[in-house]
């Protein structure tokens, strides 16, 4: 049987610590949430190694350093909303919830979000709303949003998710890259208009429909 919980722990001291990921409650989540149960069956045994983990159709589980650096640089609070986009099977949602009063995870595949629905019920995650539809769309009925957060990366940022952001809110947005690197910004909503601000680099497959406009010439 897979002890788990060592590999959860070596998860933390070998890929978190050293990336400068020291915030409590950040560690706290990481070592609580079971990160197995959020995975396909046949990724169970590598659910813990350091690299986006394959959901197929182009869509990962963001490798934990990205996720926790990204909330590390968020600094999300415990009387605030989030908004996860893309939140695939639900493993991003359940962490973050662990920090936020609530999150509300949006995914448009209706099998992952089921998935989603269920891990979370299972591993007792009960302040993550599943909400099923277009990713570029959100989720503005139940914003506005204090965070935004998107698991994957983003050619072009959709102005929808930018007007369901709280005015002083802020969101992390992995801007995809030359050569598959691409930059993680934190953004900051300050009068209506974005501020954004360098946090670190990495790498993930870009979110279908948040590829990069191409204009079309004759």
């Amino acid at each position: 049987m897979t002890d788990f919980a060592t590999r959860r722990t070596m998860m933390v001291d070998t890929q978190i610590r050293p990336s400068d990921v020291t915030k409590y409650p950040i560690i706290e989540a990481l070592l609580a949430i079971p990160r197995e149960m959020f995975v396909p069956d046949d990724k169970r045994d590598v659910a813990y190694v350091g690299d986006n983990l394959d959901l197929g159709g182009g869509r990962v589980i963001l490798e934990p350093r990205t996720l926790a650096k990204m909330l590390d640089a968020l600094d999300v609070q415990g009387d605030e909303l989030v908004l996860d986009v893309g939140a695939g099977r639900g493993y991003s949602a359940a962490v973050i919830a662990r920090m936020a009063e609530a999150v509300v995870a949006v995914e448009e595949n209706e099998t992952m979000a089921e998935e989603a629905q269920a891990a979370l019920a299972e591993a007792g995650v009960d302040n993550v709303v599943m909400h099923t539809g277009p990713l570029t769309e959100g989720a503005a009925k139940h914003g506005p949003y204090d965070v935004i957060t998107l698991e994957g990366a983003v050619g072009h940022l959709p102005q929808a998710l930018i007007d369901q952001l709280k005015d002083g809110g802020r969101m992390a947005v992995l801007f995809e890259g030359a050569g598959g690197l691409g930059q993680v910004r934190i953004g900051y909503k300050i009068d209506g208009h974005m501020s954004w601000r360098f946090a670190f680099d990495a790498g993930a497959s870009v979110l279908p429909g948040f590829e990069k406009h191409t204009a079309f010439a004759l």
